[in-house]
Parts: structure tokens; sequence; C-alpha cells
């Protein structure tokens, strides 16, 4: 059973360091482990980058189902932060600066972290679901990158690392910003080079914490799984998105293997049925805690009761 938190044990922020007026962060534990979801913001993309194999009578009529805009859709973007044992492991550095034209359109990290009180220079691990600039850009903004600790480990899978050494967006079936996702890999690279630990098929980070490769949105996308006791979570980055649920067959914009992503999301989606297992992922609604049920048509998103 998952249990709510106000906060990772490392004391709750005052109430005038609360100068946001909308929730950013969401605490649970999973057994002994302690999980707190972070929002870095929304970023707004041209809404056909949903689902570029979609007809857009279909994709129109997702998104007036949504009651969203048939022209940009927001996409939520979240972090998380994992306290097991003496380990405390970031999990994806949001957006940082890389977004072009929209400074504000994520890159909130650094902020939300110094409100939740947590001091960057306490993470003992990094790990990455894939190096897409919305996972990896926090890590190249001053915020954040001067405040961690110089030698802090970073996970991800080794075939990732391999991919953006010379990328190929020969698959991809968007036109969007190549240039800016294949410089933005590279400045990471030379930046903390040596400070990657690359895995083959999985990696155990700290105790209870795995991080699992799964390929599909890139080569080396990964999730990571947390079990305590009986309790499991799953963050499954990019795998789903809010699309994919009622139409997991529809080709994400940034999916570098379209169809390779189709099967790995369709097969966790089916797991996670299965299983009843809570998600959380990237690009769902903050907090994106919830769990897949299965309907008629396919799956249905289930988002969690929040808990105050």
């Amino acid at each position: 059973m998952l249990s709510v938190i106000n906060t990772l044990r490392q004391g709750s922020p005052r109430p005038e360091e609360l100068d946001e007026l909308v929730p950013s962060r969401y605490a649970l534990r999973v057994g002994e482990i302690d999980v707190l979801v972070i929002s870095d913001g929304a970023f707004p993309l041209p809404a056909t980058t949903l689902a570029t194999n979609a007809s857009p009578d279909d994709l129109a009529a997702w998104l007036g189902d949504q009651l969203q805009p048939l022209d940009v859709y927001k996409w939520p973007l979240n972090v998380v932060v994992v306290r097991s044992g003496d380990r405390t492991v970031l999990i994806d550095a949001g957006m940082g600066d890389e977004y072009p034209d929209e400074p504000r359109a994520g890159g909130l990290l650094a902020h939300r972290l110094e409100a939740a009180g947590i001091d960057p220079a306490s993470v003992t691990d990094v790990v990455l679901t894939h190096m897409h600039m919305d996972h990896i850009g926090g890590l190249l903004a001053d915020g954040l990158k001067s405040r961690l600790c110089p030698d802090v480990p970073i996970h991800l899978a080794a075939v990732e690392v391999d991919f953006w050494m010379s990328p190929d967006f020969s698959r991809n079936t968007f036109g969007g910003f190549p240039d800016v996702l294949r410089s933005t890999a590279k400045r990471f690279v030379d930046e903390y080079g040596s400070q990657l630990r690359p895995f083959d098929t999985e990696c155990e980070v700290a105790p209870g914490v795995v991080v699992h490769r799964t390929g599909g949105h890139t080569p080396g996308h990964s999730v990571v799984r947390l079990t305590s006791g009986s309790d499991r979570l799953t963050f499954i980055g990019d795998a789903v998105f809010p699309d994919h649920f009622a139409r997991p067959d529809w080709f994400n914009a940034f999916d570098h293997d379209p169809e390779e992503a189709v099967r790995v999301r369709t097969d966790l989606l089916t797991e996670l049925a299965a299983t009843g297992e809570p998600l959380v992922a990237t690009h769902l609604s903050f907090p994106s805690v919830g769990r897949v049920a299965l309907d008629d048509e396919g799956f249905r998103w289930v988002p969690a009761t929040w808990e105050y």
C-alpha cells in the first residue's frame, strides 16, 4: 500500500518559501522508499507531435474529448527524487534552459528542489531515462550544475550513450528541432562523460531502485522500478504519453523507433493493468501518480486520489 508523506525526510519549507500558487511537488512512500514527484513546468508544442500517424479527425476528436485546443498541447514535465537507504537519487533533470524561445516553459527544477528543502549536493546518484533535452537539460543549467557534487555518478543505458554519439533521426516522424536535441546531448556528454555509469540491461542504483532498459522511444530508453516489501511503483519516463491509453498505436513525434515504441508501451501498459501497480510518468499531468485499467477498447488512465 502506498502511503503519502509530507516531504522527503529533510524538513519542510517555511511558509515564506512557498512563493508559488501552483502545486509543484507531491510526496509518497513506497514501502521504506521515499518518493517526491516534482514538476519542472510544462512546455507547449504543436498538438500534432502527440500522434504523427493519427488522422487529423481522430487527433482532433481525442483533443476535444480532453477539452484541449486543437493546435497546441502543453506537455507536463515531471522529475522524481527517490530516497532509499543512504542514497538520494535524482531521476531525470528536466528542461533547464534548453527549450527554444520559451525560458519559462520548464526549467524550474532547481528552484523547486530548493523550495522542497532538497540540497542538490545531497544527491548521491542521477538516473537518466534517456538523453532528450527535457530530461538532461537541467544538468546543464547553472542553477543545478554548480550545486551537484562534482563526481556524482550518472546512470543510463550504454546504447543510449552510443546512439547520441551519432544520432539517427531517419525514423522520427516529426520535423521539429533535431539540431537542438543533438547539440544538447553533445554538450551533456562533453560535460559529464567521466561521470557516466552505463549499464547494459539493468542496474540497481539503490536498495529497491532498479533501472531497466526498454528501448523504443530512444534506443536506450529506460524505466525505473521501485520495490520495497510488497509495494511497487514504476517511473515509466517517455514510454507512455497522455493519448496512449486510448491509442497505444499512435506514434509520438519524438519516438526514434515508432514501431518498437508501440510494442514497448503496449507490453508495459498490459503488465501494469494486470498487476495494478502504480506508475509515474514524465509527461502525464502532474503529479502523474495513478494506475492503468483495461476497458473495451484498450487501456484507461486512473489517476490516484490526492492525499494530504
